[in-house]
């Protein structure tokens, strides 16, 4: 059994430090609160009620935007409620997708439940066998340092990166809720007009 110690804020940090192009996109609860704490920019859509749906939102801006990179940042049970989209997200082979599931094992919205990865449920090997050009699990300060560098660089195809964390209940750091202003404020970043 491998022991969580790794501090989640801290990895989220480190992850979208130097992102330069990229473009983040987060999931429903947890990864969105770590994502504010980090450092809110307008290069983040936090994507707030649509639960499963973070990984095929960033399928979607990778495909609009195929000269940025595109990391999803989501929680276990988000992309437990989003497995289908693996599929869909491996057919289409976006090189420029990187999605990281921030695992705790729990379901952290709804009371600490245990999840569907706490008994034992690999979302690493399940986007393996969907398809995915590389996946991962990570539970050590040398392999988040790693997956910081190849987030920035163009793959043969998506992928997904497990990174594992003690399960803990952080204090909430709330972004903007506001959907249309997060939409308006990616779409100035990017140079569109907002509609």
């Amino acid at each position: 059994m491998v022991n969580h110690t790794l501090d989640r804020r801290a990895v989220v940090e480190i992850l979208t430090r130097d992102r330069q192009n990229t473009l983040i996109i987060t999931g429903l609860g947890s990864s969105s609160y770590d994502m504010h704490a980090a450092g809110d920019n307008d290069d983040i859509f936090y994507l707030w009620g649509a639960m499963g749906s973070a990984a095929l939102v960033g399928l979607g801006l990778a495909q609009a935007q195929p000269n940025k990179h595109v990391m999803v940042l989501t929680g276990d049970g988000e992309q437990l409620m989003g497995l289908g989209g693996l599929a869909t997200i491996a057919v289409a082979r976006p090189r420029n997708l990187t999605i990281v599931v921030l695992d705790n094992g729990h379901f952290g919205e709804t009371g600490m439940q245990l999840s569907h990865t706490g008994h034992g449920i690999n979302l690493a090997s399940i986007a393996a066998a969907a398809g995915f050009a590389e996946t991962g699990r990570i539970w050590d300060e040398d392999g988040v340092g790693h997956l910081a560098e190849q987030i920035r660089v163009t793959a043969s195809g998506p992928r997904l990166f497990v990174v594992q964390f003690k399960a803990e209940n952080l204090p909430r750091s709330l972004p903007v809720r506001d959907a249309v202003y997060l939409k308006n404020r990616m779409r100035i970043h990017l140079g569109l007009s907002v509609t």
